[in-house]
């Protein structure tokens, strides 16, 4: 079969090769590890147990939302690197409870377990990937 690719699908594979470089490193792994022990993580087919109570919080990159919408009733877009931005102005309300999701769940929950530990959040929960 011929596999014909527009350069939007060309990008898309590019940056994914140069996320997973990153995301394989040592010391994001040692990041992850970390803000593990500050999050709970909850299975997708748990996710309805947190339906009534939550607001999904996706930190995947813009060009990823592109890929795969969610569809979540109390839904927000905001990418990993703006999150403490908006912690920080109070847009992103520590008493409430969030779920953290991204493309694999690392992403997530580095977010959450800076969430917790700087600004702190105490219902945080990361979707595993």
């Amino acid at each position: 079969m011929l596999e014909i690719k527009d350069q939007a699908h060309l990008d898309l594979e590019e940056l994914a090769q140069r996320r997973e470089e990153v995301y394989f490193t040592e010391q994001y792994q040692k990041l992850i590890a970390e803000a593990q022990q500050e999050v709970q993580q909850i299975d997708p087919y748990d996710l309805d147990v947190y339906s009534s109570k939550n607001l999904l919080l996706d930190v995947r990159e813009p060009d990823e939302w592109k890929a795969g919408e969610i569809d979540w009733p109390e839904y927000l877009e905001i990418p990993r690197g703006f999150v403490d931005v908006m912690a920080a102005k109070g847009a992103l309300k520590p008493n409430e409870t969030y779920v953290i999701v991204c493309a694999t769940g690392g992403r997530a929950t580095i977010v959450g377990g800076e969430l917790v530990k700087l600004y702190g959040f105490k219902n945080i929960y990361v979707l595993k990937g």
